[in-house]
């Protein structure tokens, strides 16, 4: 049977009048406008991100004494940096939460294949992380009987959501009361690009749940995701990136810069930016607001309508 959707208007009308939608309070803004760093790397790792922290206001403003804190990396294969995380970026992440005083920082993950212990391993991040001090978590259970799992996973109304009505969510991402995103910026050969929008896909349950993600209306699903999870900090890694290709490979460029912000919206619009500012990008031509995963979330209220509406802070 076929299924069939109101009106975009209609939809936007009486999600607005039932309270539904609305932009989320970022700890990182000036004003009510949404703050995004953007930092040259300058050779240290470490020292360049808690300077894009500092920049929209430090990590402090998030990460208190005791705090658990759910770090979600983008690692949907093992293919070397930007086809994966950086492990090296995540482990300077996980160091950083632990000396603002978190308690525990766990790594949470699921990738596109049945077991994702083996794939994270092969990445490199496992050993990695755990060296840090980091819980490495794969939501779910892992390898065949994750097909069947469902204590590993909360079933969640998507209020608000026009074409996500039900997703089934990594319990973790529901439970964390603070996560942190750590994202990269390419293109994307099914979403146009990936960022901090796209990152909650590895929340949802893999097989049934993803397929129909993918089966019709991607981009919005992946928008109005961004309606029952969402992060409290963004750290984008954009030292490197795909402008054409993508996810696992693509056409590389090396921006060398790291990006921080409270807001999707904010950051991926920018990062964005940064994958036009490439002559042959896949990407060329258009206007970023009007790729949907960015016009969607916006519609939604998840975020500015316009560069006015956000602050860049630049070094």
């Amino acid at each position: 049977m076929n299924q069939t959707y109101p009106s975009r208007k209609a939809y936007l009308k009486k999600a607005v009048k039932e309270r539904q939608i609305g932009m989320r309070q970022s700890l990182f803004a000036r004003s009510g406008r949404p703050l995004v760093s953007k930092v040259v790397y300058d050779g240290n790792l470490k020292e360049s991100i808690e300077l894009s922290l500092s920049l929209i206001g430090g990590i402090d403003r998030l990460v208190k004494k005791g705090d658990t804190i759910l770090l979600k990396p983008n690692y949907n294969t093992a293919d070397p940096f930007p086809g994966s995380s950086d492990p090296a970026f995540i482990k300077a992440v996980i160091e950083i939460l632990y000396e603002a005083g978190a308690r525990k920082v766990v790594l949470g993950e699921r990738t596109a294949f049945l077991h994702s212990r083996k794939v994270l391993e092969q990445a490199g991040i496992v050993e990695v992380a755990e060296e840090a001090g980091a819980e490495v978590k794969v939501f779910g259970k892992d390898g065949r009987l994750g097909i069947f799992d469902r204590k590993g996973w909360q079933r969640i109304k998507v209020m608000g959501g026009q074409y996500l009505r039900e997703v089934s969510l990594a319990r973790e991402a529901v439970e964390h009361q603070k996560i942190v995103y750590v994202p990269l910026i390419k293109t994307h050969h099914a979403a146009d690009f990936t960022g901090s929008i796209k990152l909650a896909m590895g929340f949802v349950k893999p097989f049934f749940d993803q397929i129909s993600f993918h089966a019709r209306n991607l981009r919005e699903k992946l928008a109005e995701l961004c309606l029952v999870v969402k992060p409290d900090l963004i750290i984008m890694d954009a030292r490197k990136v795909f402008i054409r290709g993508g996810p696992a490979r693509g056409e590389l460029r090396s921006p060398n810069l790291i990006l921080a912000s409270g807001n999707q919206v904010a950051i991926d619009v920018e990062g964005v930016r940064i994958l036009q500012s490439y002559s042959g990008n896949s990407l060329e031509g258009k206007n970023p607001w009007e790729l949907i995963q960015i016009k969607h979330a916006v519609e939604l209220g998840l975020g500015p309508h316009s560069v006015e509406d956000y602050e860049v802070i630049t070094h």
